[in-house]
């Protein structure tokens, strides 16, 4: 044993000694972080100068600290992970290329290896994936046959000597091809030949494997490239403002530049004489514009980048802790996998959703079958299975007549139920004698082998060369000479097997139309099942001839070992031998929706949220589920059916057939496409994204719905039947599909209301407290002199105003979640950007504006040429500046109490305990001890207790509240008198009228999926509506509450044109 090679990886950015100045790289890099670092380099020059360094470094050096330690602690996570799965590969060095690993029970696979031998029979071993894909339950792995006969021989390995070819280095999870060549044979590599790193090893008590790839090569790591980044439209609005903001600061500062050469030339001269330099006036105006550019630095938000992340990991947590979101029978709560993107969740116009495990249970049962032409499954009567001692117990079948011609013998029954035995990949396992559990790649494989197995054909056994089953108690063995696995562009799977007595026959079943284009159409039943809503599967067969079985034999040999285009070769022979099948029938699975899909529909639609239906299955089964969930109703009379009859039509998301397409499904109510592959669905939504403008979210849960949920703004994840593939490419993720109105109603609203509510009052105080700057440059010759203390100027954003505006954006809500289902209008605002937009910015400006200027004039006109009571002294400048920065805190604090809708006690508490931190700090900071401290830097000594001691300065505090607050109720009073939002209207209705509960309608829902299985494993080694007849009640639906109420029906409320929400 002896180091062959390091296996490291690193995904941690930084390390002891790059983190400070490669962190503070990335952080300058943001443009407002940029400005105040060269705010600071201004302050250093003295003739620019017009504030003490603190005031920029303090709310500098506390962002770049919060952000640093949060940068600092998701690292330090990268590089724990780091110490617990990095290590050294040791190993049997064979060649210079080659090493061997013994890998134990439960073990973390940290290298990509070709599995060579194990302790299982047939040299299985069990591989829990969770790490790859989230996936739980075990998959199945087999080495080669040759291989496999090295056992755990130390002697047998270390004289192992073979050629691996294979790919390089790629991010392919589902793929690899390559080719061992051992002993003069070439032997084809797939990827059930692979351990992949990642992967742990289950109920295996030890296997050998060959290191392929290590380290940054192997395929999880080259897995670990970015995702593209989400964005959400405040974000974008975000940076157009903020740039905005800049050329806004630009002019004001030109403004009083300009101001200050004029004073210096007209009014300067006459201090000429006390200059030792005398006066040059273009250049103090040009010393005078920077000196403004940092006082009037806080109309840039440096904190709001800061404030707007915690806001958002504060909704984030709501949703992660929301206990209506949790499904217990799974343990699965909801996630907030990104916190980014929360707001946008509160401006969704379009869903599109995935059908099977989606909007379905994605549980299949054996519901119906077709037969030589006769239909099964029609009776009410339950089937009796006790004759049959290997029956599974579970399974439930309602026609007694199939169990009779099964016992008579009928051949084709019996052919049909053979089929079902030995066409699949399913893996069994034998814990006890008679007591069978099949491991299926999807849950309907699994459906139809059960259901041989009860009529009589087991599956038992399975090895690389054959196939157990069962027969009517006779145990019968077929070699299995290929399987032509299932994928998602062949739609099919088939078999070929030699019987006992020699007979070759090739099995194949898969999608009604893709089967139907290998025979001529014999079952009538087939299009019959699918009008019910059941998703139909075709069952073929054909006899082959022994010389053309060995040719064929060859050439699948030499494509399955072929190192290019291995999978077209595959197919090409697929296709030539999978023509001029017989019929056998057709079998029906059922798949009954989740529990509320129909009411969740009906409240989404009610918010006006478009949702699309996008599907693989054929167009009566989307049609059926279409009225299960509510999207098509009876009383929809212009259903009607766009298909590919052409060509051309086939290719409509093509870019000249795309904006008729697109235009054509705007203009109906209920969109299902059918027929999609996942490409298309991706492409649905990016059409959409493209042409409409619309923030659009995507639903699924499956492998084949990941580029759908990559490709929306937001995508849902639902932890289902078919992994966990979708859930981790996804924003946010949870069990059942009926929480995804709680997640848009709900939370979504909210945080998209408290955010706007945010933005606005953070710009507006922000805003005003800069324009009082502005106006007091009129008064002071354009000296750049600051018109409040230098320590309010400090903590006005980090003290005084930071936690009161924290507490309104993560607990305000206009109504409760009660009333936000009640009234899903609610969430129509947040579609058409009401709340926060550029207009509301500019209203937001001008209010600014206006009470700048009461928080200026007021106060001065107050003080100006005023003595105290007593006569003593007169108002200086110290005595203003405390009147003014007091009124503007008195004024913006009130301004938020008007915005909150919701009162909690941490409201309370942050607004009162803020204001009494301020008059705290005041009374201490212009203190006598304070004073004789720190003289230079506390100069205020005595103004607090000399000024707020006067009845004037308490009137005039009060005056300034009242003209600051007074055009704000009048504007939002008359604004709900005259032009009510659809917001003020149900509010308003909500508080006069009692709730009323409806019912709503019930239709079954049945899907089918599949997906690809062990084929190459087990080989190796040797809209949509026809009017229908009638719409019988095919099954009883879940006995949960949410499935037993009426639709409510509704009616659009037009509104008149609205007014912004400004003040």
């Amino acid at each position: 044993m002896h180091v062959i090679y390091d296996n490291a990886i690193k995904t941690s950015k930084y390390n002891i000694f790059t983190f400070l100045p490669l962190n503070l790289f990335e952080q300058f890099q943001r443009l407002a972080n940029a400005y105040f670092l060269f705010l600071l380099c201004l302050q250093s020059i003295p003739e620019v100068s017009s504030l003490p360094w603190y005031t920029t470094v303090v709310p500098l050096v506390l962002v770049l600290s919060m952000t640093m330690a949060k940068d600092g602690s998701d690292d330090m996570s990268f590089y724990r992970i780091e110490n617990l799965t990095d290590f050294i590969i040791y190993g049997v060095s064979l060649s210079l290329s080659l090493s061997l690993l013994l890998l134990c029970l439960s073990l973390l696979l940290q290298a990509d290896l070709l599995l060579l031998s194990s302790s299982e029979p047939l040299n299985l071993v069990y591989i829990e994936t969770a790490e790859l894909d989230g996936e739980t339950n075990l998959k199945v792995k087999q080495a080669l046959t040759v291989t496999g006969k090295l056992e755990d021989s130390v002697e047998k390995l270390a004289n192992f000597n073979g050629e691996v070819r294979c790919e390089p280095p790629n991010n392919r999870l589902d793929k690899f091809t390559g080719t061992l060549t051992l002993k003069g044979e070439t032997y084809s590599l797939d990827n059930e030949r692979i351990l992949l790193r990642g992967c742990t090893l289950r109920n295996t008590q030890w296997c050998f494997g060959l290191v392929i790839f290590g380290g940054p090569d192997t395929k999880l790591m080259q897995n670990c490239g970015r995702t593209t980044f989400k964005r959400t439209s405040i974000d974008r609005l975000m940076n157009v403002l903020v740039l905005s903001i800049f050329g806004f600061l630009m002019i004001m500062c030109l403004i009083l530049a300009i101001g200050n050469g004029i004073w210096e030339y007209q009014e300067g001269s006459k201090f000429a004489a006390f200059l030792p330099k005398g006066v040059n006036a273009p250049f103090s105006a040009f010393l005078t514009f920077w000196s403004y550019v940092i006082i009037l630095n806080t109309v840039v938000p440096i904190s709001l980048y800061v404030s707007v992340e915690i806001i958002r990991l504060g909704n984030s947590f709501y949703i992660n802790w929301d206990r209506k979101m949790y499904y217990p029978k799974n343990d699965t709560p909801a996630e907030a996998r990104t916190t980014t993107l929360n707001e946008e969740l509160g401006q969704i116009k379009y869903i599109f959703s995935d059908k099977t495990g989606t909007l379905t249970q994605n549980v299949m049962t054996f519901n119906k079958c077709s037969i030589n032409g006769k239909a099964y499954g029609e009776k009410t009567e339950k089937v009796d299975f006790s004759w049959n001692n290997l029956a599974d117990p579970k399974f439930c079948f309602h026609d007694n007549s199939l169990v009779e011609v099964v016992r008579e013998g009928n051949p084709e029954v019996q052919a049909f139920f053979r089929l079902l035995s030995l066409c699949h990949t399913v893996m069994p396992e034998e814990k006890k004698e008679g007591e069978l559990y099949y491991q299926a790649q999807s849950p309907d494989e699994g459906a139809l082998v059960t259901a041989a197995r009860n009529f009589g054909f087991v599956f038992r056994s399975r090895t690389p060369e054959s196939i157990t089953v069962v027969e009517m108690g006779e145990l019968v063995t077929y070699e299995l000479l290929a399987v032509l696995d299932f994928n998602n562009v062949r739609k099919r799977m088939s078999v070929i097997v030699r019987s006992p007595e020699g007979k070759l026959t090739l099995y194949c079943k898969g999608a009604d139309t893709i089967i139907f284009e290998r025979l001529n159409p014999s079952c009538s039943n087939l299009t019959e099942f699918a009008g019910e809503g059941l998703r139909t599967l075709a069952l073929a067969y054909k006899d082959i001839d022994p010389e053309y079985m060995e040719d064929w034999k060859l050439r699948h040999h030499v494509a399955n070992t072929a190192m290019d285009e291995r999978e077209e070769k595959l197919d090409a022979l697929y296709e030539e031998i999978e023509k001029g099948l017989l019929l056998l029938g057709s079998t029906a699975v059922e798949d009954k929706l989740q529990d509320g899909v129909p009411q969740t529909i009906e409240q989404l639609s009610k918010a006006d949220i478009k949702i699309w239906v996008l599907t693989g299955d054929k167009q009566e089964t989307a049609e059926n589920i279409g009225y299960s969930c509510n999207m098509l109703r009876e009383e929809m009379n212009e259903v009607f059916i766009v298909s590919a009859n052409t060509s051309e039509e086939a290719f409509a998301l093509e870019k000249d057939m795309e904006i008729e397409l697109l235009r054509t499904a705007c203009m109906c109510q209920t969109v299902i496409c059918c027929r999609v592959t996942p490409l298309q669905k991706a492409q649905v939504v990016e059409l959409v994204k493209k042409y409409k403008q619309a923030v659009t979210l995507a639903i699924g849960d499956g492998a084949n719905d990941v580029s759908m949920i990559k490709a929306a703004h937001i995508g849902v994840g639902i932890s289902g039947q078919e992994g966990m593939q979708a859930v981790l490419s996804s924003d946010y993720s949870f069990a059942q599909f009926r929480y995804l109105q709680r997640l848009l109603l709900v939370h979504g609203r909210w945080s998209y209301l408290r955010m706007c509510k945010f933005l606005r009052y953070f710009f507006y105080k922000n805003f005003t407290f800069t324009f009082v700057h502005f106006w007091y440059g009129f008064f002071c010759g354009f000296s750049a002199q600051t018109v409040f203390d230098e320590w309010f100027i400090t903590l006005f954003n980090l003290v005084y105003t930071a936690l009161p505006v924290l507490s309104l954006s993560l607990f305000d809500q206009d109504v409760n979640d009660w009333w936000s289902f009640q009234y899903p209008q609610l969430y129509t605002p947040g579609q058409l950007n009401q709340y926060f937009s550029k207009r509301a910015f500019v209203y937001t400006v001008l209010h600014s504006g206006y009470s700048s200027l009461v928080l200026f004039f007021i106060p001065w006109a107050a003080m100006y040429d005023t003595v105290r009571d007593d006569g003593k002294e007169i108002v200086d400048y110290q005595s203003f500046a405390l009147l003014a920065q007091t009124c503007l805190l008195i004024a913006v604090s009130i301004q938020l109490g008007l915005d909150t809708h919701y009162w909690t006690a941490m409201n309370q508490f942050f607004l009162w305990g803020s204001l009494s931190v301020y008059f705290a700090v005041i009374f201490t900071m212009y203190s006598n001890g304070m004073f004789l401290t720190l003289t230079s830097s506390f100069p205020f000594i005595g103004t607090a207790r000399n000024s707020l001691n006067q009845p004037n300065v308490w009137l005039t505090m009060l005056l300034t509240s009242v003209l600051c607050v007074l055009p704000v109720v009048a504007y939002r009073f008359l604004r709900i008198l005259l032009w009510p939002t659809i917001n003020d209207k149900k509010i308003h209705k909500l508080l006069l009228f009692p709730h009323s509960r409806r019912t709503s309608t019930r239709r079954s829902g049945y899907a089918f999926s599949h997906a690809q299985g062990y084929g190459d494993l087990v080989t190796s080694g040797k809209f949509l509506r026809r009017t229908p007849k009638s719409r019988p009640a095919l099954f009883s639906q879940t006995d949960s509450p949410l499935a037993q109420t009426q639709p409510q029906f509704y009616r659009t409320i037009s509104e008149r044109e609205e007014p912004p929400l400004s003040p």
